[in-house]
């Protein structure tokens, strides 16, 4: 069935949003991300005296509502990004060897992971700030992709292999998004 569908995104006075065909810039006080949307139904446009981004498509079938869904929260995720930013939170978690984590380039360092000889090691994605304090690690951006790409890319490093996962938990593992618990 083919109908009219649109969704409405607010800009908050803080956040310019520039719209140059499929190109998407937005910029507040934290950063400035774009992002291209080569999209062939869809398009992207600012209402009500620039403080809205109206995504809609004339004859919208059910792929082009999905992907509609898809760009408005992209676009809600940028303007929340240069706005407000994003933080995740991990935990290192060890109980046989003690872990040693730090910071080199892009790179974060495990060492002595299950008593391991070798160093494990996670990269960085992008633009995100790392921090080691403790027991804790804190990753900061703008970008919620980069961010959530780094917080998987440790995870990933620190996975247990070849021994019994009921037994050996060690690792660093997420446990708190923006505020809000995993």
């Amino acid at each position: 069935m083919v109908q009219h569908v649109e969704w409405l995104i607010d800009i908050p006075e803080s956040v310019n949003v520039s719209i140059d065909g499929a190109k998407i810039g937005v910029e507040g006080p934290k950063g400035k991300l774009e992002r291209d949307f080569h999209l062939h139904n869809i398009k992207i446009e600012k209402i009500d005296k620039d403080k809205t981004i109206r995504v809609f498509a004339p004859h919208a079938y059910k792929k082009e509502k999905a992907t509609m869904g898809t760009v408005s929260s992209h676009l809600r995720n940028m303007i929340k990004g240069v706005s407000e930013g994003f933080e995740y939170k991990m935990k290192i978690i060890y109980a046989h060897f003690p872990m040693n984590v730090k910071l080199d380039g892009k790179k974060l360092v495990i060492s002595n992971f299950i008593g391991e000889k070798s160093p494990r090691k996670a990269n960085i994605v992008g633009d995100v700030e790392v921090k080691v304090s403790g027991e804790f690690v804190t990753i900061n951006g703008i970008n919620k992709e980069e961010v959530g790409q780094t917080a998987a890319n440790i995870e990933l490093a620190t996975r247990v292999r070849r021994r019994d996962t009921r037994v050996f938990q060690d690792g660093i593992y997420l446990f708190e998004k923006d505020g809000d618990p995993v």
